[in-house]
């Protein structure tokens, strides 16, 4: 009997697994214009596409939640290539966060401090299920969150790490840990 438990529970594991593989966040093409932009730090592209929305109309200002204290808005200027007015008026760098819980409680306040309603929450594909499940969390129906994946070609590891994160973090909101 708990061998057939054991086998069922690993079964279900590697059935998750397969599906987070082939269900990773999107871009969000064609989405609607939002009040605001929210780039969850560490991974390559996710500033950069930020920046492009913003640059293109589709939100109002951008937060990099999760930045280096030591970082400055001249270093990113100098990351997106010298566009010095738009991270001057409309980009801000959130420093007070560590992990993607910490990002969402980070967003919250910044979010509330603006008068915000919705905003395109920009990450890795990878990260976005994660990420999208700590924001609702934390945030609630408070804001329209409209997800907006950066596409990227994770290697195994960092799809097992994730994936694993992720029910970790399921498990300890179901258990209030």
């Amino acid at each position: 009997m708990i061998v057939r438990a054991g086998s069922l529970l690993l079964l279900a594991y590697a059935l998750g697994f397969i599906l987070f593989t082939v269900t990773l966040g999107r871009p969000a093409k064609g989405a609607r214009t939002t009040d605001a932009i929210v780039v969850v730090t560490g991974g390559t592209g996710r500033i950069e596409h930020g920046a492009e929305v913003l640059k293109g109309g589709g939100a109002k200002r951008m937060l990099v939640a999760g930045a280096d204290p030591a970082v400055t808005k001249q270093d990113l200027i100098r990351r997106l290539g010298g566009s010095g007015r738009l991270v001057n008026c409309c980009v801000d760098l959130g420093s007070e966060s560590v992990d993607t819980r910490s990002n969402a409680e980070e967003a919250s306040r910044w979010l509330a401090k603006h008068g915000y309603r919705s905003f395109r929450l920009v990450t890795s594909d990878w990260h976005m299920r994660r990420a999208s499940y700590d924001f609702h969390e934390v945030m609630g129906d408070k804001y329209e969150i409209v997800p907006d994946a950066v596409r990227t070609e994770p290697p195994f590891t960092i799809l097992f790490s994730e994936y694993n994160k992720y029910i970790l973090r399921r498990l300890a909101v179901l258990l209030d840990i």
